[in-house]
């Protein structure tokens, strides 16, 4: 507590504003709890950026931790520039203050020499990788919190490839920032010459190449039924006018939740991977009879789906099955001569199927660490070698092509529903089609467990649970064996009974799995940008069975390895 007094005394300066200045006051005489949470370590720089709570203190997201973050940045770029043009795009979306952050950012990279390209209204994560690339810069900004809830703001920064930072990068940002001793040393009055507003410049050329993703395969539907909600958040700016480009012309949008609003006030969460989330957009289609339900986190690099089952009941799709439905959808209509020189990309915590499926067609699949981040390196891996036909994370992001080197929620809402519009065509649905995927494969069924641990306790929570599962690997999960164990810090997989070892060749990442006899996968992991710990299942059921059964076995199997386990 003294530590984070001491801290705290020092944005009493004159150089930090009087707002701020008086807040601080305020926690140093009533609130000692928050003043703790807020000075108590400084708000850390990851392999991403950062993400936190919005507020005064050195653990909190305000204008000098922005103005820290974006020097670090700066002092880096100059150190790997060899041009005296440097550049940097930076987007911001919906959330408070994601605006003004966003300038600030702009002008401490305009007063180090660097030219800031600064979008004029809020904008998709994704259109900011695009801008990346096409405006050639050296490194890109976006401020966002994605999805999580409205006192949060965040700082991602991209490298010259479009993609988020990946080693040796995101160590040397990490250390830049680090390195800075005091907030002093921000300049915040950048001159204006070097900050250039940019838009249609960006935004005409994203909306061609996305519509070219689905040009030229007319047989589809124009008519069928679609809603999407934005839900307050930046795919309201692209996505519906994308659409309407391609002639879907009945596409009905949730109007409450149209307007970008950083309090997200018709949602608890703006998070797509929730019912509760996607509720006024799943009314408004039995309403309107729609076939299909669209729904983009406030960044817009997500999407949540939510289609009628073979009874007409509204169900949410996960993001393995809506991932599995996508890759599927790629490779059958991929020219058979393509096999062998392209390749799908998912992560170690996606399901199997989307492997089971791209070797079924004889396409390579990588499996990546968790971040689009490793899925972005691979696309450069094997740029000129290998074409990216599409992949994405569990986790709700997907993409398509490699124009972009994110997830894409704009591709994505433009593809599925491309999809559902030739299952109508076809005289099936989007759900028939998910289980003829199943029934060619297998029933795959996933779920996500997250345990949220907040503040410095929840911190040393997470670690000790970590610290147990690798030290008492558990040799029988609800009646299965356990017959491999990964860890991907130590970088080794252990087979049982034999003990047999051998080496993981992917990045150091604090993450557990255990593979069962029966071919179901527990994942354990801490989130890299929440106060969570998560578990992820997945379970398998044989081919040949009917497949509604199988859904309900797998489902039960679920229910037994959680209690096992969690």
């Amino acid at each position: 507590m003294d530590a984070s007094r001491i801290k705290a005394k020092e944005w009493l300066d004159p150089f930090f504003d009087e707002t701020t200045r008086n807040t601080v006051e305020k926690l140093l005489n009533e609130s000692p709890e928050e003043l703790e949470e807020s000075f108590y370590k400084n708000l850390e720089f990851g392999t991403g950026g950062m993400r936190g709570i919005m507020g005064v203190g050195t653990n909190r997201i305000n204008n000098y931790t922005i103005g820290k973050a974006t020097l670090g940045l700066a002092h880096y770029i100059k150190d790997q520039s060899t041009s005296d043009k440097m550049s940097v795009a930076i987007a911001y979306d919906s959330r408070n203050r994601s605006s003004e952050f966003a300038k600030i950012a702009a002008k401490v990279l305009a007063a180090n020499g660097i030219k800031a390209y600064l979008f004029s209204e809020l904008r998709p994560t994704p259109v900011l990788s695009y801008a990346v690339r096409t405006l050639k810069c050296d490194a890109g900004i976006v401020i966002t919190a994605s999805h999580n809830p409205k006192e949060y703001n965040g700082y991602k920064v991209y490298w010259n490839d479009g993609g988020q930072l990946v080693f040796p990068h995101d160590k040397g940002v990490m250390d830049a920032v680090n390195a800075i001793s005091s907030f002093n040393e921000i300049n915040f009055e950048g001159p204006g010459e070097l900050i250039e507003m940019i838009d249609s410049q960006i935004d005409d050329p994203y909306k061609e190449a996305v519509k070219g993703l689905v040009k030229g395969n007319n047989k589809t539907n124009k008519s069928i039924g679609v809603v999407f909600t934005s839900l307050h958040g930046t795919g309201i700016t692209m996505i519906p006018d994308i659409l309407k480009e391609l002639s879907y012309q009945n596409i009905h949008l949730v109007k409450d939740q149209s307007e970008p609003d950083g309090n997200f006030p018709t949602v608890e969460s703006p998070n797509p991977e929730e019912r509760s989330a996607l509720a006024k957009a799943i009314e408004l289609a039995k309403i309107t009879n729609a076939e299909l339900v669209l729904g983009t986190d406030p960044d817009a690099d997500r999407v949540g789906l939510a289609i009628k089952d073979n009874t007409g009941e509204w169900i949410l799709l996960n993001g393995n099955q809506a991932g599995s439905i996508l890759v599927n959808y790629l490779l059958e209509s991929l020219d058979a001569s393509l096999y062998n020189s392209s390749f799908i990309c998912k992560t170690i915590v996606t399901t199997d199927l989307i492997e089971e499926i791209a070797s079924s067609y004889k396409v390579k699949c990588f499996n990546t660490l968790t971040g689009f981040k490793y899925i972005s390196q691979i696309i450069k891996q094997f740029e000129g070698e290998l074409s990216f036909i599409g992949g994405g994370e569990e986790s709700f992001g997907y993409l398509v092509g490699d124009f972009v080197r994110d997830k894409d929620a704009v591709i994505s809402s433009v593809l599925f529903t491309h999809i559902a519009a030739k299952c109508q065509t076809d005289g099936i649905t989007l759900y028939d089609y998910l289980l003829s995927i199943y029934k060619k494969y297998g029933v795959y069924k996933e779920r996500l467990v997250s345990m949220t641990k907040k503040g410095k306790s929840g911190l040393l929570e997470i670690k000790n649970m970590m610290e147990s599962y690798r030290s008492n690997t558990p040799k029988e999960l609800a009646g299965e064996k356990v017959v491999e164990f990964s860890d991907y810090q130590e970088g080794v997989r252990i087979s049982f009974p034999s003990g047999e070892s051998q080496q993981i060749d992917l990045d150091q990442s604090n993450v557990l799995q255990f593979r069962t006899e029966k071919g179901s996968l527990i994942t354990v992991r801490p989130s890299g940008t929440e106060p969570k710990i998560k578990f992820y299942f997945s379970v398998k059921e044989k081919k040949g069975i009917d497949v509604l059964d199988g859904l309900v076995k797998a489902e039960n199997h679920l229910d037994q390895l959680e209690k096992a386990f969690v």
